[in-house]
């Protein structure tokens, strides 16, 4: 069918169906396959994933290196592209420094690994200096149509941009809520077609819209109203965007509110002040609509966060991230820990308490390394009998890090301090054994096991898969781990 469907197409258009430079699918093409793919969906019901790479900072790359070296690097990136990917996958040139794969016979969590293997064999090729982000949908999960795949795959990886580059995102589905409940975004300009303009451009997001002319005006709302983002204007009179940034920043019951500022001002200076200022975002006006959508749901999000957790809870989500800043080899590691043991708990049927434990365990649990050396975290070899006790300190100092925040985390708690506990009773702090060690930490630990051996550590590459599967069956065999979420585990990346 495939070689009917390429004869069809050089016939039709009299070009080649490849793209010149990578040997990929050109555009044209890929969007036949994809009608393609659609019709056999809807004849035998075969699921597939749609996924959009896209070469980070790649105008930056090109404006630096020229336009030859650019052309390079997207051919070895598409190279590392077809390395990752199956046979009966295909793989196409989207546009210019974007590329499309049709993961075919796969559902999310497929596709999710196949997205995270072609994420990190790009980063490992060229140290993380060059990147790729992701966006990922699901047929028919996200819609069963071309047009609204490619629209939501497209979102998807702005949202992957906008959080920070380097990743992969799946497209979230926008939840109805009660109008009491839905998020609040306060427009913050003094020109009432500018207001009228982004309120109509956040109407699909069917949040509550506050309007406000002045500076004055928007600290006079924000005193009244509890609102979970600000689009803020610059240039305007008396009191200015920056000073209002400033003033929203500076109180403690306001400075977690998300600010973006909405401007024609387009230079660096501008830029440098409202950072300074504390804004969290910037967009130019007039903003483009998809990007704000993305943004404003993506900062809606951090308000939600923002508001279940204490001023505490921000500090030490705060050091997670800056343990992994201070190990190269495991950045990544809590992240993919947190979301490989929440799908592994759905799969096991646990509930929500314990999918709750399992995330924000997943993204606490090694907080404790940050008060273990650099030295010893990014050691090229085996750690000593003295390093590795050491090193093992890291689970009683995390749990004691986050106890003062024993009310929201619960559970997680638990996958803090007994994540390397081993039912024989061989594991550390305190060598529990069997069913004393808690049932959230016991997947914890066969997930973070089975994490740190298929990445590369400062004294060894990562290991393949099939071994990594026969090294935890082994560890099941002898007692050390549950053989029954070992099992559910490899269901699960199979």
């Amino acid at each position: 069918m495939e070689a009917q469907l390429k004869q069809e197409y050089e016939s039709t258009t009299g070009a080649d169906y490849r793209d010149s430079l990578t040997g990929f699918l050109n555009h044209g093409f890929f969007q036949v396959y994809l009608d393609q793919e659609l019709k056999r969906y809807e004849r035998y019901g075969d699921h597939f994933a749609l996924v959009l790479i896209n070469v980070d900072s790649f105008a930056n790359y090109n404006a630096s290196n020229g336009s030859v070296k650019g052309d390079l690097l997207l051919r070895e990136i598409s190279s590392i592209i077809k390395d990752n990917i199956r046979e009966s996958d295909l793989g196409a040139r989207y546009s210019g420094d974007m590329f499309a794969v049709i993961m075919t016979k796969s559902d999310v969590n497929d596709a999710s690994l196949g997205a995270e293997r072609i994420k990190n064999a790009v980063a490992n090729r060229f140290n993380k200096i060059t990147t790729v982000s992701i966006g990922l949908v699901s047929c028919p999960d996200d819609g069963a149509k071309k047009g609204t795949l490619i629209s939501k795959a497209r979102e998807a990886l702005l949202q992957a941009k906008i959080k920070g580059k380097n990743r992969g995102e799946f497209f979230e589905k926008d939840i109805s809520l009660p109008k009491d409940k839905k998020p609040k975004i306060l427009i913050v300009d003094d020109d009432l077609r500018n207001l009228k303009l982004l309120e109509a451009m956040l109407m699909p997001l069917e949040y509550q819209v506050v309007k406000a002319s002045s500076g004055e005006e928007a600290l006079a709302v924000v005193e009244k109203i509890d609102v979970d983002l600000i689009l803020l204007d610059i240039m305007m009179p008396i009191m200015d965007g920056f000073e209002v940034c400033r003033r929203l920043k500076g109180r403690e019951t306001t400075r977690l509110i998300p600010i973006v500022m909405v401007t024609a001002l387009d230079d660096i200076n501008s830029k440098v002040k409202a950072i300074d200022a504390g804004a969290d975002d910037f967009l130019i006006k007039p903003p483009n609509k998809i990007e704000l959508l993305a943004r404003t749901k993506s900062l809606v999000k951090v308000r939600k966060l923002n508001r279940s957790l204490t001023s505490i809870e921000n500090v030490v989500f705060s050091l997670a991230n800056a343990v992994e800043a201070k190990d190269s080899y495991t950045q990544g590691h809590v992240e993919r820990v947190s979301n490989m043991a929440v799908s592994l708990g759905k799969r096991m049927g646990l509930d929500s308490k314990e999918l709750d434990a399992l995330r924000l365990g997943g993204a606490l649990h090694d907080i404790g390394k940050i008060s273990v050396s650099s030295t010893i975290l990014n050691k090229p070899g085996p750690l000593d009998a003295e390093e590795w006790e050491v090193m093992k300190k890291h689970t009683e100092i995390g749990y004691k890090i986050c106890m003062p925040l024993k009310t929201n985390l619960g559970m997680a708690l638990e996958v803090i301090r007994y994540h390397h506990e081993k039912l024989d009773g061989s594991g550390y702090p305190e060598g529990l054994l069997g069913s004393e060690i808690p049932p959230v930490a016991q997947v914890m630990a066969v997930v973070d096991i089975y994490d740190a051996l298929i990445t590369d550590r400062p004294y060894r590459k990562g290991m393949d898969k099939v071994k990594v599967i026969s090294i935890l069956r082994d560890e099941g065999a002898q007692g050390k781990l549950d053989q029954k979420i070992i099992e559910y585990l490899v269901e699960l990346i199979e």
